[in-house]
């Protein structure tokens, strides 16, 4: 797509609106700044969109609220409640229950990691999140 010097398009739209339109949507809960920085960074150079929840029971309120998310990708680590918590009550919702969850940690706990796994997340990605990662990532949207 060509743009103006401008920042919009030869139609007068914006490139962002352009992107917005067209792009997934995919929720970060993390409760590290930094993390959720670079993985947001991260996605948005694969053409993603990305809305942050600090906590598991804030990323709640906003799929339940929010329509457009296409994946979940949570810290295992978060407080009040493990990324496999927030996995089992995103299962259990009717509403939610379709939403792919990708787990994140810099937890190498095979334990860990084969309860998310046998949990029904679709992946458990190490910390942290590399540009390589990201094709990974968004393979289940």
């Amino acid at each position: 797509m060509s743009t103006s010097k401008d920042g919009n398009d030869p139609k007068g739209k914006s490139v962002e609106t352009a992107i917005t339109n067209t792009s997934p949507w995919v929720l970060i809960v993390e409760n590290c700044q930094v993390d959720c920085f670079v993985t947001s960074y991260l996605l948005r150079g694969h053409n993603v969109q990305v809305i942050a929840a600090q906590g598991p029971w804030q990323a709640l309120e906003l799929l339940n609220a929010e329509h457009n998310v296409k994946l979940i990708l949570s810290n295992y680590w978060i407080p009040n409640m493990t990324g496999y918590d927030l996995l089992m009550e995103v299962k259990k919702s009717p509403k939610l229950s379709h939403l792919p969850v990708v787990i994140t940690s810099f937890d190498k706990s095979p334990k860990i990691v084969k309860k998310c796994l046998d949990g029904g997340a679709k992946d458990y990605i190490m910390k942290p999140i590399k540009y390589g990662d990201v094709p990974r990532i968004l393979r289940y949207i």
